[in-house]
């Protein structure tokens, strides 16, 4: 006599009780970022100034955008974006990160290396018009940085930091690091939570100093942590846009003009949609590529360590 087993079918055997928990994030990505995407797409082949029906112009705007220096100028400016957002603060927190939680806390106790923690990540707590306006007043002629110059006698040292076009980039990209260190800090000391201490330990009774410790245990545990920060910050940077808006406007002379501003001035002043929707398209293109690259490094390093 032939024994039956019980198999489930296909459709009795897929779980679809998860579906209701996507059903809103799908329903977000598709309103909120699929089809206006999709719709930007399809603007930026066309003339259009926001009212009115838009002319189907091909591949016009496009050819036009990569003959436009300015265009070219704001993804050069992306790259110093890009150090300001990315490199320099996830660099910059790791280190700090590390001697917060390696050397200040065992030291001095958790409550100063939370205390210390809670100040660097204050300035992503901090709305970024009200950040642009504190800055704006340090860095202007007449403010707190040039005052505290001429007082200690070091007037060839004063600028006007915000409307010189030498200096407005780096002040910029002062300010971005300012606001994006603390983010970069918060991961790191997170993953250094479940770092076992047990490896410090032992390398401090094998004599092994802190810049050691550092770099033989902290960076290959935090891998990581250092990858999210450096995808979601480089992200982040290419598509940078308020501290720009709030600081310098572009200015001056487009010494600080990013992808995104330059769409939104065509936008909003030249009403040259469709040139500001090729603009955002090649923009997003960049950054999934970006992205893609990213991941495919990481899927790599994976494979690699199994």
């Amino acid at each position: 006599m032939a024994s039956t087993v019980d198999r489930p079918s296909g459709r009795a055997g897929l779980n679809l009780g998860y579906l209701p928990y996507l059903l809103p994030g799908a329903i977000g990505f598709f309103v909120v970022v699929l089809i206006p995407f999709l719709m930007n797409i399809a603007v930026s082949f066309t003339r259009w100034k926001g009212i009115g029906v838009p002319k189907f112009i091909g591949l016009e705007n496009y050819l036009k955008l990569f003959q436009d220096k300015t265009f070219w100028a704001a993804f050069e400016h992306s790259v110093a974006c890009v150090i300001a957002m990315a490199l320099i603060p996830t660099a910059l927190g790791l280190f700090l990160g590390a001697v917060l939680f390696d050397y200040i806390g065992p030291r001095f106790g958790p409550r100063a290396s939370s205390g210390l923690r809670a100040a660097f990540y204050l300035p992503q707590i901090l709305p970024v018009a009200v950040a642009g306006v504190l800055w704006g007043w340090i860095l202007s002629p007449i403010g707190v940085l040039n005052t505290i110059l001429d007082g200690l006698g070091l007037h060839a040292l004063s600028q006007n930091w915000l409307g010189d076009p030498a200096t407005a980039l780096l002040a910029v990209m002062f300010v971005m690091v300012w606001l994006q260190l603390g983010y970069a800090l918060v991961v790191f000391m997170a993953g250094l939570a479940r770092v076992d201490p047990a490896l410090y330990e032992a390398a401090e009774l094998d004599g092994a100093p802190w810049l050691s410790r550092f770099r033989h245990i902290t960076i290959p545990m935090l891998k990581p942590e250092i990858f999210v920060v450096g995808l979601t910050t480089t992200i982040a940077a290419l598509k940078v846009f308020a501290p720009v808006y709030v600081l310098t406007s572009g200015g001056p002379d487009n010494a600080t003009t990013v992808p995104s501003y330059f769409a939104y001035y065509h936008f909003f002043t030249t009403n040259r949609v469709g040139y500001g929707a090729a603009i955002t398209t090649v923009q997003t293109l960049i950054t999934i590529v970006l992205g893609l690259v990213f991941l495919r490094v990481q899927r790599k390093q994976t494979e690699g360590a199994n």
